[in-house]
């Protein structure tokens, strides 16, 4: 039996010299309890050496996967005919045993040799010293751990972020000069700069023609259009600019070579943005293209530092002050910061450029993570997520018509009811209602609604007079009902016909009491001395009823 053993320095196959020991799996370590012991139990057959980091770390991220790399299996080939191979991995033994027709052996008398001999291993390996083992180790780990999170030391990012600068100091530059072009030359020649809208074809036009009275006699047909050509012509021979001298003109020509010169420059450097973005971050250039890509990498600082960011982070960045703003003021929130000038967004309606930066920036997460962690040579993520954003902006396009349209999808069709209309068919079982003129007559209508007036006001009427009669038919019963009542207490007193004196001078001095009243309402505008005399006479009135009801009531004791 042999033992397959990995190291960093490389491959090593151990011959089992007793494999009778390996029966007893609880007593094994004692048999590697030194070197000496170690060496009774396995001994070194072949070692395979790795002949640089890179062969080193394919192998091992192969080991890593259950596969044998190129050298593993040439070296298994040569050594391991008609033997049994103990490995630590049991995919790895069943790929070898698939390939190679070699007998694999994993279980846990296997896993307690192979620690057994880690221990040993500087001494059952001659020539291999700790001092060597260390380094070779920590290098080994550390391009391993690179490879794991597919992290690439060829992507210089910074290249990126000082590109992008230098580009817009450099469109910058272009309009200040090509603005100072356009208002210097437009002194001699005004007509020229609404007759050329591009600042280059300008510049070009500007250095060949000079003067422009050369204008008519010179070929633009490399620079211009034909139309725009003999309309420059004509303008040239009626332009009401002034003169120029020969100095003004060479200064004039040397501004157009220095806006020239930066256009060109200009292109070269866009040219190399485009090739460091497809290398380094080719998913997000697929998405959101070569410029945006850029920026948003040189505003988070790095590809790494953007990769740790969220799509909600990276849907409004670019978009802070606003965003603060808002927060501050507590109102809506932006949508959208750098990543508005990407071509999806443009294509969108501008409902729809909310929801679609919110998905373009979720997908353009993914596409930075998997550029900044994930294997650089592919933009297939990309160009897919792109396919599906596309497929969702006319999906959202469609809803929107279909909304407005009325077509859409499973859209309900609500009809309304009618009686006359037959059940399954469109036809009406009575004829259609015709219209009628004669409805429009203003006359009877306005007959009718006097009518209508002239009716209501009795029915009001009648109303009142029940609610008077049920009143006074309440009043009868209250006031039968006080007689009675009176008439039993007669009874009892013993005299039936007549009643009390008591009463009956309450009742005058009741009535008395009213037609004061009235007569003091009466004679408002009267003198003072006057009401007195009234008031007087109605006194001298009451004193002498008041007198015999005493008497009266004086007799009716004396009886009792």
């Amino acid at each position: 039996m042999l033992v397959l053993f990995e190291t960093p320095a490389g491959f090593a196959l151990f011959k089992v010299l007793n494999e009778g020991k390996l029966s007893k799996v609880e007593d094994l370590w004692k048999d590697f309890s030194s070197a000496d012991s170690a060496r009774q139990v396995v001994k070194l057959k072949a070692f395979s050496k790795f002949e640089n980091t890179s062969e080193a770390l394919e192998a091992a991220t192969l080991l890593i996967e259950g596969k044998a790399s190129k050298g593993l299996r040439k070296f298994l080939r040569v050594h391991c005919e008609n033997e049994t191979l103990a490995v630590a991995d049991s995919k790895l033994g069943n790929m070898i045993k698939e390939k190679l027709k070699i007998d694999c052996l994993h279980n846990n008398a296997v896993m307690e040799l192979i620690r057994g001999v880690r221990n040993h291993l500087t001494e059952l390996i001659s020539g291999l010293a700790v001092q060597d083992m260390a380094p070779m180790s920590l290098g080994l780990s550390h391009s391993l751990s690179r490879y794991k999170l597919k992290f690439s030391a060829d992507k210089v990012d910074t290249m990126i972020v000082q590109a992008i600068g230098l580009l817009d100091d450099l469109d910058k530059e272009l309009n200040t000069y090509a603005m100072r072009v356009r208002e210097w030359y437009g002194w001699h020649f005004p007509e020229l700069t609404k007759i050329i809208q591009d600042n280059i074809h300008y510049a070009k036009a500007v250095k060949l023609m000079g003067d422009r009275i050369n204008a008519a006699a010179l070929d633009f047909s490399e620079i211009l259009a034909e139309e725009v050509e003999t309309e420059v012509k004509e303008a040239s021979v009626i332009s009401m600019g002034t003169e120029i001298g020969e100095l003004d003109l060479a200064n004039i020509r040397e501004l157009c070579d220095q806006v020239l010169s930066l256009s060109e420059y200009r292109a070269q450097l866009f040219d190399y943005l485009k090739s460091r973005m497809n290398t380094i971050a080719p998913n997000l250039t697929a998405l959101v293209g070569e410029l945006v890509g850029a920026r948003l990498i040189a505003h988070g600082g790095s590809l790494m530092n953007l990769a740790k960011q969220p799509g909600s982070t990276v849907q409004i960045l670019g978009a802070e002050k606003a965003l603060f703003r808002a927060l501050k003021t507590k109102h809506a929130t932006p949508k959208y910061g750098l990543i508005y000038h990407a071509s999806l967004i443009g294509q969108a309606a501008p409902k729809l450029k909310g929801k679609i930066s919110r998905s373009l920036a979720a997908k353009a997460a993914l596409a930075i993570r998997c550029d900044a962690l994930g294997d650089p040579q592919d933009n297939s993520m990309g160009l897919e997520n792109r396919l599906k954003l596309e497929a969702r902006l006319r999906n959202l396009e469609g809803k929107e018509l279909g909304r407005f349209a009325g077509s859409a999808k499973g859209k309900p069709k609500i009809e309304s009811y009618d009686k006359d209309r037959k059940n399954g068919s469109g036809g009406l079982i009575t004829p259609a209602k015709t219209y009628n003129p004669s409805a429009d007559s203003v006359i009877g209508q306005l007959a009718n609604s006097a009518m209508d007036e002239d009716t209501a006001v009795p029915i009001i009427t009648d109303k009142k007079k029940e609610k008077k009669e049920k009143k006074e038919k309440k009043e009868k019963k209250k006031k039968g009902e006080e007689k009675n009542e009176e008439d039993a207490t007669l009874l009892a007193d013993g005299d039936v016909g007549e009643e009390p004196e008591h009463e009956v001078a309450k009742k005058e001095k009741k009535k008395k009491s009213k037609d004061s009243a009235e007569l003091q309402n009466g004679d408002n505008n009267l003198d003072a001395g006057e009401k007195k005399k009234k008031r007087k006479k109605h006194a001298e009135e009451e004193e002498p009823l008041e007198l015999p009801s005493k008497k009266k009531g004086k007799k009716k004791k004396n009886e009792n």
